[in-house]
């Protein structure tokens, strides 16, 4: 999830430290992208954030164990990073503490290809 627009893992996360912050799961994701582009609330309701567009029209998800932690990694690189290179998105999923995102299904192309997908709006 994006604590302040940070990725966390939830999962080694105290509730404590996210007392007072903005939390955002991949649900919100369409909130966000409303917000910038200054939709009002019936059109972001319709909304997908380009990075779920990306992944459905990329077809990314096999298994879909890893999706949601993939997806909120390329929000917040895109929101620091509108247009990474392809090494820019790999150091993202793989160098980031405190773990490495990993794909179990092994769709990594799927993933690049759908990060720099959601990179053109």
């Amino acid at each position: 999830m994006l604590l302040d627009g940070a990725e966390i893992r939830s999962c080694v996360t105290a509730v404590s430290d996210a007392v007072g912050k903005k939390i955002t799961t991949i649900e919100g994701l369409p909130e966000i992208w409303a917000e910038q582009k200054g939709l009002n609330a019936g059109e972001a309701a319709n909304t997908l954030h380009p990075v779920q567009q990306a992944w459905i029209d990329e077809q990314v998800p096999q298994c879909g164990y890893c999706q949601s932690g993939m997806m909120i990694v390329a929000v917040e690189l895109l929101a620091k990073n509108p247009n990474p290179t392809v090494a820019q998105i790999k150091d993202a999923f793989t160098n980031k503490p405190p773990s490495p995102h990993l794909c179990r299904c092994g769709t990594y192309v799927a993933i690049i290809d759908a990060v720099q997908r959601a990179a053109k709006p």
